[in-house]
């Protein structure tokens, strides 16, 4: 048996039909060079004789009205029930008819009486090419170890024929360095006690730097949660049935922005998302006078740390004040994000959990009341950042080309915007209700955002020599 983190738990608590709470990746593959039509099919069914499942593919959720729900490990687990294959008919076996497939497969709750994970593959699209759709409960991990588990699974070789499920794959094995039993126990009290009296310190210093904050004595030390505007169509009652889009941008242009600019990726994928979103909600009408407040995860695990289950904090992220200038953007944003990294760094993890779950339960009741519609959300929505690998990954000698990432919508939020790193492509996944009008049009602005920042960034460090004879021709 192995126990859940408060965290965990709350992910099964805030759960609803209208409001699952797994997260998953769309992969989509390109057949190996001179394989046949049969390719995906043949995979899916060599899939189901892997029979043999780990840790934490193998767990099943137990609740107790006298403890804190557990982890069970089943003896058995019947793959076809967790494995499945979809085949697109030809004419409609484009982008719009996947994204739709894979939003219909991202809305259902997963059954908790199995181990909370599928995995789809979904044959027939154009190009040769086949899609892996993974979901996992958001109780079992966190985006950061699902992406981890799922490139475990895969090969950096083409020629690496090798098929290594990831759930067949131990990824817990040794998470424990080999203690013995009890040495774990004692080490986990000893741990669990100190996190409670730095948990406790560090609250105290979170709410004093909030109070600092809404007296404006102050600035960007941390944006308060509940003044974000709720007057737009981003926020409100979460209902069922999603909708998915993506878009992309190179690492190479990505990169000359940081560089000339001292950003990191995070500044310009926000100032891109900024730039979107107001585009956006001046289409809806909408015009606001304050910053967007996103919430952000922030990884909270030490470097090397494994492990399954959560160990993230979310957080209040003011991005810019309004403006047509998109390198004045990239800075607003900037000298924000570098204020909030340094309150991260002041207190301890165990502080920023504890927030994050008090946070939590307000906006959570809020939803559960029925009142999303009339209280100031969390935030206007919420956008993440998984690191991913930086080299192309093959599973059989197909090469898995695209990888875009699909979450959760939180309580209040209509939609979540993830952001994915692979080989040499930046990928913005966003996921929402059906309820927000246009999501594909809002991924468009992305893309436009990036080209108008990069534009800029452009003109702001061209020589003098060259603007000067520019002007004068």
């Amino acid at each position: 048996m192995s126990k859940l983190s408060l965290l965990d738990v709350a992910f099964f608590i805030a759960e609803s039909q209208a409001s699952p709470k797994h997260v998953g990746g769309l992969m989509i593959c390109k057949r190996p060079s001179g394989s046949r039509a049969g390719f995906a099919e043949a995979l899916y069914r060599e899939f189901l004789t892997f029979t043999d499942v780990q840790p934490p593919f193998n767990r099943i959720i137990e609740f107790s009205l006298t403890s804190l729900p557990s982890w069970r490990e089943s003896e058995s687990v019947e793959l076809a029930e967790h494995v499945h294959y979809h085949r697109l008919r030809r004419g409609h076996n484009g982008r719009p008819e996947l994204y739709r497939l894979v939003s219909d497969l991202h809305q259902p709750m997963l059954d908790r009486s199995r181990p909370l994970w599928e995995l789809h593959l979904i044959d027939g699209l154009s190009e040769g090419r086949f899609a892996l759709y993974l979901k996992m409960h958001h109780a079992c991990a966190d985006g950061v170890t699902m992406m981890r588990w799922a490139a475990e699974s895969l090969s950096r070789d083409a020629g690496d024929l090798q098929l290594r499920p990831l759930w067949s794959i131990p990824h817990l094995a040794g998470a424990l360095g080999g203690k013995r039993l009890h040495e774990r126990i004692a080490l986990s009290l000893l741990d669990s006690l100190a996190g409670v009296g730095r948990s406790i310190t560090g609250v105290a210093r979170l709410a004093a730097m909030l109070f600092l904050e809404s007296v404006k004595l102050t600035k960007n030390a941390i944006s308060l949660p509940f003044v974000a505007d709720g007057n737009t169509p981003l926020t409100g009652q979460v209902t069922a049935g999603r909708q998915f889009a993506t878009t992309s941008v190179a690492m190479q242009r990505v990169n000359l922005i940081r560089e000339r600019t001292r950003s990191t990726l995070n500044h310009v994928a926000l100032t891109c998302i900024d730039g979107a979103l107001h585009r956006y909600l001046g289409d809806q009408g909408v015009e606001l006078q304050r910053p967007i407040t996103i919430q952000m995860p922030v990884n909270l695990r030490k470097d090397g740390e494994l492990g399954s289950g959560n160990k993230i904090g979310i957080i209040q992220v003011e991005l810019s004040t309004p403006t047509d200038d998109p390198y004045v953007r990239l800075r607003n944003i900037g000298f924000s994000l570098r204020n909030v990294r340094t309150m991260i760094d002041s207190v301890a993890p165990e502080a920023i959990v504890s927030y994050t779950l008090i946070t939590g339960v307000v906006g959570q009741l809020a939803e559960m009341l029925g009142l999303s519609n009339s209280l100031p959300p969390t935030g206007n929505t919420l956008v993440s950042n998984v690191p991913g690998p930086r080299e192309y990954l093959y599973i059989k000698g197909a090469r898995l080309d695209e990888l875009h990432p699909i979450s959760t919508l939180p309580a209040g939020n209509l939609l979540n915007i993830t952001l994915f790193s692979y080989a040499g492509q930046l990928y913005f996944g966003l996921v929402a209700s059906d309820e927000l009008p246009h999501l594909d049009r809002l991924s468009g602005y992305v893309g436009d955002a990036f080209t108008e920042l990069e534009q800029s960034v452009l003109d702001a460090h061209r020589p003098a020599v060259g603007r000067s004879r520019a002007g004068a021709s």
